[in-house]
């Protein structure tokens, strides 16, 4: 996996420190350790932790609702890192924008961004300042802003999977994998050239359950939501 998933005792891409607004901290309960956010647990009820900004380009794929892909956005935010989100359907990030707050000013804190699907100059990543871009532009994403320099990660939100979108799937360096019709499964098998068990599990997901998937990595999860983020991003659903 090249260190992006790791368990919370890893060294490997380790996450910077930032301030961040004690509202926004506040929406988080799961830790963030050294080896990276806490997205869920395991069958143990074991923290596992997703390294999402890493000082390396880096290419993430969610195949499914945009719960997941905001539940990773408002993480990454809680971090200090920049959100820019490019999508066809703002309104469905509106809530991200005032999880953010304001700033003096009263005008919505520039931390999240919700952007047109046009390339648009982005802001400069660094260590101090990472950048998670969304692209939420449907199931066949066009390559707009692909992760060109550290601490840019690119986000892909795939609502189902397309054969189109087979090179962009499967170079990610990470996919998280929500519940798939049963002909959505075996092309995911096909893709990744999972067994037939495995096609039949990914079918099989309860709303909270997520497959991470990668390079020699087959790991379910259950998605661990805090009563914040609920109020936030609504109950945990596959939409």
């Amino acid at each position: 996996m090249r260190g992006v998933l790791g368990s919370p005792a890893g060294v490997a891409a380790v996450a910077p420190e930032f301030l961040v607004t004690p509202g926004l901290l506040a929406a988080i309960s799961p830790s963030v350790h050294r080896g990276g956010m806490v997205l869920g647990c395991g069958p143990q009820n074991e923290p596992l932790s997703v390294s999402v900004l890493r000082p390396l380009p880096t290419r993430l794929v969610v195949v499914g609702g945009l719960y997941l892909a905001g539940q990773v956005a408002l993480r990454a935010m809680a971090t200090g890192a920049w959100v820019v989100i490019a999508t066809g359907r703002p309104e469905g990030w509106r809530q991200l924008v005032r999880a953010a707050g304001e700033g003096p000013d009263g005008r919505p804190a520039p931390l999240v961004q919700v952007r047109r699907l046009a390339p648009v100059e982005l802001p400069r990543a660094s260590q101090d300042a990472p950048l998670l871009v969304v692209h939420d532009g449907g199931a066949v994403p066009r390559e707009l802003f692909p992760p060109r320099c550290a601490w840019q990660t690119t986000l892909y939100v795939l609502p189902y999977l397309h054969p189109q979108a087979e090179s962009t799937a499967v170079d990610a360096d990470l996919v998280l994998l929500q519940r798939l019709p049963a002909d959505q499964a075996q092309l995911a098998a096909a893709m990744w050239r999972l067994t037939a068990p495995m096609a039949t599990q990914l079918a099989a997901l309860t709303d909270d359950g997520v497959v991470a998937l990668g390079p020699n990595l087959w790991l379910p999860l259950r998605l661990v939501t805090a009563p914040a983020e609920r109020e936030i991003l609504g109950p945990v659903r596959r939409d």
